[in-house]
């Protein structure tokens, strides 16, 4: 039987045993950005965080439905589209699709449903319906509201006393609320902003009604695991569980993990200091391999500091991760391998990130120090399989060593280069040409070609090199 995973459930405040509906299946929601701007390295953080868990959930569940949205209408979004004088699709479409190419170059596999806020507009007016008629909100003057006072678990999650609630709340205290906490379900729209028709009038949906009814939706009345940043604690994830069961008399969700803050150079990102880094500036200092690798070195619990010299040890390590790799490019994997279980017991103790890298380490070693091709294809296999539950290891490795090289102050990794001209020279005089021809492709990605001669081949340099992102690999 597989061993449990454990997870910090913020709701309790200690790390326990998953919980799931049924045996066989997870359901995951993660609160995922709003669309008006590229994705920065604090967005990136918990798009990491959660692919870890879903990598983990999906090695150890028969079924996990992951579900991340998009919120594709706000008054930032508004604010965009008015500007550039288009509809707020043109700026949301634009940036969804920057957010794809940005989380795939990190590694970051797309989840199983990805629900857009503008396409939910009948669940989110069905579900402020039922909330009105079990007397948990109210309308005034074209607004429907959550009456916060009708459900005395409220503040559960962040732990607040009603001063700190008000003190924290993104809601505006209006004359028309009946307590100063009620939040807003619906808001009209005037003539020149987006709305949809409603009961209460052309309008839109409040920010925190949105995540609650595309859950209801897609995953359920309740869920198994509801992730998102620290920041969303209060007042969004407060509200959706209030909303949540409220509207259904169910509990909304079992277990709440929330991935800590993240800064650069010891400051808090802010446009008015200048350090908001986005992850296409990031990706020309460092392929973004090694831009997960640093955002997965510090446990998602624990504040993260980003800086130059995180993400250098994160070029530096992979460096040597693939050359150990690269000095067996030629030899295939070995079969019916499985991750190694020490990393996985790792990774299912709330994610234990430096326990799962110390391991694959451990790995690494073992199969530098394998002493015949069986140890080294079984070693080999072990150390992949193992690095792809982190999202790691997964390129060919001469192609991902001539990324990272421009990054790195060192020499090209020459033993390893020589090493693939060998079982190349090897393949060939076994008539084994299409392994022959596999290899010099990979010396073609690396920047070199195989020269033949009377005495044997030699490498030589490439003026023009192949680009490694082109065509990834697989490092079996």
């Amino acid at each position: 039987m597989t061993e449990p995973i454990y997870l910090h459930n913020t709701l309790t405040r200690r790390k326990e045993v998953l919980r799931t509906e049924r045996p066989d299946r997870v359901t995951m929601y993660v609160c995922g950005p709003t669309v008006y701007n590229y994705p920065h390295i604090g967005n990136a953080r918990p798009a990491v965080v959660f692919d870890l868990l879903a990598r983990l959930l999906r090695h150890d569940y028969a079924e996990l439905v992951y579900a991340r949205n998009f919120t594709d209408v706000d008054d930032k979004i508004n604010a965009a589209a008015a500007a550039a004088g288009v509809p707020i699709a043109s700026i949301t479409d634009r940036f969804i699709e920057a957010y794809h190419q940005d989380m795939a170059a990190l590694g970051v596999a797309s989840p199983d449903l990805e629900p857009r806020v503008t396409a939910h507009m009948p669940q989110i007016i069905e579900l402020i319906q039922a909330l009105i008629a079990r007397g948990h909100a109210y309308v005034a003057q074209g607004h429907a509201l959550f009456h916060v006072p009708s459900y005395p678990a409220y503040g559960e999650l962040s732990g607040r006393n009603t001063k700190d609630m008000l003190a924290g709340a993104r809601v505006e205290v209006a004359p028309y609320k009946r307590d100063p906490l009620d939040f807003v379900l619906w808001k009209p729209s005037t003539a020149d902003q987006p709305g949809w028709s409603s009961p209460w009038g052309r309008g839109r949906p409040g920010w925190h009604v949105e995540c609650s009814a595309m859950i209801g939706q897609h995953l359920g009345h309740t869920i198994d695991i509801h992730g998102g940043g620290q920041d969303l604690i209060f007042p969004h994830h407060e509200n959706e569980i209030a909303q949540g069961t409220c509207a259904h008399g169910t509990l909304y969700c079992r277990t709440w993990v929330h991935n800590s803050f993240i800064t650069v150079d010891g400051q808090k990102m802010s446009k008015s200091l200048g350090n908001v880094l986005l992850v296409r500036d990031l990706l020309s200092q460092a392929p973004g391999e090694a831009i997960r690798l640093a955002l997965l070195s510090t446990h998602y619990r624990r504040p993260m500091d980003w800086n130059a010299q995180r993400l250098s040890a994160a070029v530096q390590t992979l460096t040597r991760f693939y050359t150990s790799l690269a000095r067996c490019e030629a030899l295939p994997c070995a079969a019916d391998v499985k991750p190694d279980e020490q990393l996985l017991h790792a990774l299912r103790n709330d994610l234990g990130i430096a326990e799962a890298l110390a391991r694959l380490n451990v790995l690494r070693q073992a199969l530098d120090d394998a002493s015949d091709d069986a140890a080294r294809a079984l070693a080999k296999a072990r150390l992949v399989k193992s690095a792809a539950l982190l999202g790691l290891l997964q390129q060919a490795p001469l192609a991902a060593l001539q990324a990272l090289q421009p990054h790195i102050d060192a020499p090209p990794p020459q033993a390893a280069l020589h090493a693939l001209l060998e079982a190349r020279e090897t393949a060939r005089k076994a008539r084994d040409f299409a392994t022959a021809d596999r290899l010099r492709s990979e010396l073609q990605a690396a920047g070199f070609t195989a020269e033949d001669t009377a005495q044997g081949s030699r490498l030589r340099a490439l003026v023009q090199t192949t680009s490694a992102r082109a065509n990834p690999g697989d490092p079996c």
